[in-house]
């Protein structure tokens, strides 16, 4: 009898064991409310409805990004915290309500901060649907975009520059979206129609998404068909919602594929003749949420099934929670001698999941005093297993309760390593409070606000803290078994970034997780740092390419070429930008440009600003590739749209002048160099300010001007220097002050700019008689030296005109500043030329300084 029914258990156990659980998938949702405009009116729905939607997308397992009111500069910064989690992700999506609009067939979203009263304010001040689609599909397998701003154009200007033509913006809706492969997109109406706010506080069509979008286990397509009902019926047919597309993979928001947890088999003595017995089995543990039933699936022979008096018969139904209840009332006589019987039970969930649970007791007389003794025995191990059950629970609590764990930011879930000091199948948790921020999961998925999870699982816990988020989440469990006392256990956990990337990591980085330093900023101890994250990371690529950063920074060029190479052939797309860089330079290799356009190409591709902003420029240019002024034109507004100053300065040019067919404007840029300004750009900062001073663009204001020189010097930035030497020599703007020009200039020079040099020799050769020859030539040395291009071909045929005891004196001067002796051949005036380069070097010894 034994034998069979082991045989019986194996068969259950095999039954268990063909359970699948699916690969954990990333998914990560961004969901944007835009309220209270600044410039036009306010919307009523958005701040509501963010606040549902986000929930709808938590409840459903999501990491999700929540933001209200964003201006354009918070829309950037979140959206690249947000491009960084998405990073090889299975579904990433967009939620967006507020304000939106079309030009030209281009879709906009509208940040709340935007006035759109000039003709170039679209490109800086507006979001193009279109970009924030091609950096999610550069990033993700599957992209979703929900939009619920088909509203009317608020703006008065209808004119718009687009690229290089000024379009009319249309007054009502949006404009058709083609989608790529695996892309849905999603209206709140059909397209050029207009969404209604509606009555209440959310908007129809988020209202219908947050309802129909957590039933279990459906495809997203059919969740929008309901959402199309729901929204045709709530505004009586007047507004239709409508998506496009293209997925060929299945996508279900609120996927429900686990199974109620139960221990497989239990074992258990039971007496005959002494009325119902207590079989204590554990209730079932319901890992996503809902309620779980019992059905029986095979009784007892020997006996009856109880619950609260009443026989549980085969195939009848109980709730989950009263399974613990159950009793077994077994006829006198039965168990002479010993007999063996079960229980088989299955418990499922409200979405099909199931799991079985089998019991299996050995039957004895509870008659006589053996009988007795069996009994006294058996309700001594009841109580303490009642009694033990408690410690456990209690224990449970205890190993959790103010444990306050510090969590790596952008390594992937990271493990609690939480030790609970039981493995009592009896015990589970429930998650009572969900993380503010980042995700929960398990090796096999990802946690929700209403999962539990069994004792056993509590080792394989894991967090993964969001990007972008510094503040301390805690997470509360209520740990309890069956039917007994539950007790409450909360823990802090503190996303930490990790040094490396605090020393060495980079503006604009998608795959980073800090704003990051320009290559001036970064401290001699970041190699150490980041050698450091590379050993406790290899496999995280990012550290590798700061690594390289560093160890540029430090003069090592052949081991920051290996190091960058490593992490762009481990997947980091910047460190692919700067492999093109190091081409383009020649830093540590030969100048090849196609090669560094190769690099540059690949960057820009999957989506990295700095390599759209320098391939773009190739192309508008012509550098080391074939003209296409309109695809460089396209990747320099992409890369600005970004955030990214370096594109700004260049369109900032381009409208200046007019180039290349591009017609100039001035209003234009400097729209772009105020956008540049405003995210703190000191090349964007010494550009705008020589604007206030010649009035390209801008009324003419010498005080802006100053401010902004000012400002620029205060950064590091090597030409503002210049700029403000030139305002006091001519006295514009400020009275005159030569003394405060000639140090000005002078500072410019230390920072490489060759025209502050060759203003300084001028200065002192304005002296006349009292002019210092030697140092007249010292700073020509240095015009001639720093430039590279040949931007100034007049210095060097003013330095041949020089007497050979001033340049004497000059060299003299110059070679006792270097801590080195350094070959010399040639002219004097190629000696002054190489020194001058040196001891400029020396003092500067970063090939990236600026």
């Amino acid at each position: 009898m034994l034998r069979r029914c082991g045989f019986v258990a194996a068969l259950m156990l095999a039954s268990v064991a063909t359970f699948d659980a699916s690969a954990v998938e990333r998914r990560v949702a961004f969901v944007i409310g835009n309220s209270d405009y600044q410039e036009i009116s306010a919307l009523k729905n958005p701040a509501k409805d963010v606040v549902d939607v986000s929930n709808t997308f938590r409840a459903a397992g999501f990491d999700v990004f929540v933001a209200s009111n964003l201006t354009k500069l918070q829309f950037e910064d979140q959206f690249r915290n947000y491009l960084a989690a998405v990073d090889g992700a299975d579904v990433a999506v967009v939620y967006y309500s507020g304000h939106g609009f079309q030009i030209g067939g281009e879709n906009f979203l509208i940040p709340v901060d935007a006035s759109l009263k000039d003709a170039a304010d679209v490109e800086v001040q507006a979001i193009k649907l279109n970009d924030v689609l091609q950096q999610m599909r550069s990033k993700s397998k599957i992209q979703v975009i929900i939009l619920d701003a088909c509203r009317n154009n608020p703006f008065p200007r209808k004119d718009y520059w687009l690229r290089d033509q000024l379009l009319t913006a249309s007054g009502t809706g949006l404009a058709q979206v083609r989608s790529s492969l695996n892309t849905l997109i999603a209206f709140a109406t059909e397209p050029g129609a207009v969404a209604y706010d509606g009555a209440g506080d959310l908007s129809p069509f988020s209202s219908a998404f947050s309802r129909r979008a957590l039933a279990p286990n459906q495809e997203i397509r059919t969740v929008m068909s309901a959402v199309r009902r729901d929204v045709v019926e709530a505004t009586k047919g007047l507004q239709v919602p409508w998506e496009n597309s293209s997925l060929i993979d299945e996508v279900v928001l609120m996927r429900r594929i686990s199974r109620p947890s139960l221990p497989p088999v239990l074992e258990k003595v039971v007496l005959s003749g002494a009325g119902p017995i207590d079989l204590d089995l554990p209730e079932p543990v319901q890992v996503d949420g809902g309620t779980i039933t019992v059905s029986i699936e095979r009784p007892p022979a020997l006996g009856r099934l109880m619950l609260e008096g009443k026989v549980v018969e085969a195939g009848e139904l109980i709730q989950g929670k009263d399974l613990p209840r159950l009793q077994l009332d077994i006829p006198k006589g039965t168990g002479e001698p010993e007999q063996m019987d079960m229980l088989v039970y299955a418990a499922r969930d409200s979405w099909g999941g199931e799991a079985k649970g089998m019991l299996v007791f050995r039957v004895k007389s509870g008659e006589g005093v053996e009988g007795e003794q069996v009994m006294a025995a058996l309700e001594a191990e009841q109580k303490q297993q009642v009694l033990q059950r408690g410690i456990n629970v209690t224990g449970a609590a205890e190993a959790i309760e103010n444990r306050e764990v510090d969590v790596p930011v952008g390594v992937g879930a990271v493990a609690l390593n939480l030790d609970v000091p039981t493995d009592d199948a009896a015990v589970s948790l429930k998650v009572t409070n969900y993380p503010a921020t980042g995700t929960l999961s398990l090796p096999d998925r990802t946690l929700s606000p209403e999962s539990s999870l069994t004792v056993g699982e509590v080792e394989g816990l894991r967090y993964e803290p969001q990007i972008g988020a510094s503040a301390p989440v805690e997470i509360a469990f209520e740990i309890r078994a069956d039917s007994g006392a539950a007790k409450p256990a909360k823990m802090k956990l503190s996303p930490n970034v990790d040094p490396c990337d605090l020393a060495a990591g980079e503006p604009l980085d998608l795959q980073g997780v800090v704003p990051g330093l320009l290559p001036n900023e970064i401290g001699a101890d970041a190699v150490k740092l980041c050698e450091a994250a590379v050993k406790a990371y290899p496999d995280v690529a990012r550290f590798r390419y700061e690594l390289g950063r560093a160890l540029l920074a430090a003069g090592k060029v052949d081991q920051a070429r290996k190091a960058i190479q490593q992490a762009a052939d481990r997947g980091h797309v910047r460190a692919v930008f700067e492999l093109g860089y190091l081409y383009a330079t020649g830093t540590g290799l030969a100048v090849d440009r196609k090669q560094a356009n190769t690099f540059y190409a690949a960057a820009a591709d999957k989506g990295d600003p700095y390599g759209m902003t320098s391939w773009g420029r190739a192309l508008f240019n012509g550098y080391g590739v074939e003209s296409d002024t309109g695809k460089g034109l396209d990747l320099l507004l992409k890369a600005a749209s970004m955030g990214h100053t370096y594109a700004m300065n260049d369109l900032a040019a381009i409208f200046t002048e007019g180039r290349n067919g591009v017609p100039a404007d001035q209003a234009r840029a400097v729209a772009f160099l105020e956008a540049g300004v405003q995210r703190q750009d000191m090349y964007s900062m010494n550009l705008l300010g020589r604007n206030y001073l010649s009035g390209r663009g801008v009324e003419k204001d010498p005080k802006a001007a100053l401010a902004l020189f000012q400002k620029a010097i205060d950064l590091g930035q090597p030409y503002a220097p210049g700029s403000l030497a030139r305002m006091y020599r001519d006295g514009v703007g400020v009275e005159q002050n030569l003394d405060e020009a000639q140090r000005l200039f002078e500072l410019a020079t230390s920072r490489g700019d060759q025209s502050g040099a060759y203003d300084r020799a001028a200065l002192e050769m304005q002296k006349g008689d009292k002019a210092d020859q030697a140092v007249a030539v010292r700073f020509l040395a240095f015009t001639v030296a720093l430039d590279l291009r040949n931007e100034l071909p007049d210095a060097r045929a003013t330095l041949a005109k020089f007497g050979t005891k001033a340049k004497a004196a000059a060299l003299k001067q110059l070679r006792g500043e270097l801590k080195s002796k350094i070959p010399l051949s040639g002219s004097v005036d190629k000696q002054l030329v190489t020194v001058a380069r040196a001891v400029w070097e020396q003092a500067n010894p970063r090939r990236d300084l600026f």
